[in-house]
């Protein structure tokens, strides 16, 4: 189990006291919040692509970089770090070649009853107002999702006029980052 080898690691980690060369405080060094996917060929790659280290940012992710209301849980995480902990400014940074592109839907309700979630489940879930083809559709272009998102941040009622908000996407092979919108 992958769980285990990561607990043994921690339990190393700690005794030889390798936590000390991350240590810092809670607010960005940067002054910088980035919303990104939760892509796995990220991880690393965003840091160092873009020469953030520990302490420098705040990261906020989800699938696909999307925000399609104005005060679900990342535009409150964006909020927060402007906010509370003294970020000014907000970068969206997007991918090529993201799952959340063009998203079929009814196979993936296919592949839900396939995991065992009823048809019944499923049909509550639609019949108590939950759309399940608006929550998890995808988009078409990388580039209009992030447009999509840095304009939900941009004109959200509680971000100061003066917190910059950015939009960004790299490609997950090379690491080259292409501005979609800059402010």
């Amino acid at each position: 189990m992958h769980l285990d080898e990561m607990l043994e690691y921690n339990k190393q980690f700690v005794s030889e006291k390798k936590y000390q060369e991350y240590t810092t405080d809670t607010y960005p060094n940067k002054k910088m919040v980035i919303f990104t996917c939760m892509e796995s060929r990220l991880v690393e790659l965003l840091h160092r692509a873009l020469n953030i280290h520990n302490g420098d940012v705040k990261m906020v992710k989800n699938a696909g970089t999307i925000i399609r209301k104005p005060f679900d849980s990342i535009m409150k995480s964006i909020l927060v770090a402007v906010l509370k902990l003294k970020a000014d400014e907000v970068v969206v940074i997007g991918h090529h070649d993201c799952g959340m592109s063009n998203v079929d839907t009814a196979a993936l309700k296919n592949t839900m009853v396939d995991r065992g979630i009823s048809e019944d489940t499923i049909h509550n879930l639609t019949n108590g107002g939950i759309n399940l083809d608006e929550e998890f559709h995808g988009f078409d272009t990388v580039e209009e999702s992030v447009m999509q998102s840095v304009s939900i941040i941009r004109n959200h009622p509680l971000l100061p006029k003066e917190v910059k908000v950015h939009g960004l996407v790299i490609d997950p092979d090379t690491g080259k980052v292409d501005v979609v919108t800059r402010h």
